[in-house]
């Protein structure tokens, strides 16, 4: 099971590097959503032995991060009516390379952490901190409101992969709790891109600095 898991987990960093590297929005939300379908099935697999506990928490995860987020993202995608991120603060060849960066950053710390023995052999920390570090890249570097919102979705899916340390003690109410929580700010998001096109035809962020009092 742990070289199933670790296999997930690699894929989870490729798709960070992924998002990292390309400029079409689409492109990046089907990564976004990719990666919430290997975290719920991560979130049943580091589970010794199956539970409903478990699979509803995999069953949630997948319906909410692999589907239904995605879905309110590309129906917002198409509302703009926008392809690519053309002008990010820093350019898609150094992204992705901070994105390495930051991944082999990620493992040396873990290495460093204090953990548990059979969690030692696995990638979680590492790629927690890489999906967080490629949340935050995302976030403060692409200009595209609908781009920062997938950010948040990387930053919030490197937390919930952290979460996986603790798959057995964190209460099933707090980890559909906190999927909800995603939920509600994804779908405030949303409303919030529609204003912003409606408003300024556009998603580009820069132009809220032309709002006045």
């Amino acid at each position: 099971m742990g070289s199933f898991l670790n296999a997930m987990l690699v894929g989870v960093v490729l798709l960070n590097l992924f998002a990292l590297g390309t400029s079409r929005i689409r492109a990046l939300i089907h990564a976004a959503a990719l990666q919430g379908v290997l975290l719920g099935v991560m979130a049943e697999a580091v589970h010794e032995h199956a539970s409903i506990h478990s699979l509803s928490v995999a069953v949630a995860t997948i319906l909410l991060k692999g589907a239904l987020l995605p879905h309110i993202l590309l129906r917002a995608l198409r509302d703009a009516q926008i392809k690519r991120e053309i002008e990010p603060l820093i350019g898609f060849m150094p992204s992705i390379l901070l994105g390495s960066l930051g991944a082999a950053l990620s493992i040396a710390i873990a290495t460093k952490l204090p953990m548990a023995p059979g969690q030692r052999e696995t990638l979680i920390i590492p790629a927690a901190f890489s999906t967080i570090f490629t949340g935050f890249l995302l976030l403060t570097t692409r200009i595209k409101a609908i781009t920062q919102v997938i950010g948040y979705l990387f930053l919030e899916n490197g937390i919930f992969i952290f979460g996986l340390l603790l798959a057995e003690a964190v209460p099933f109410l707090v980890e559909i709790g906190v999927l909800l929580d995603l939920f509600v700010v994804v779908f405030v998001a949303s409303i919030i891109l529609h204003h912003i096109n409606r408003q300024f035809d556009s998603l580009d962020t820069r132009k809220l600095s032309s709002l006045k009092d």
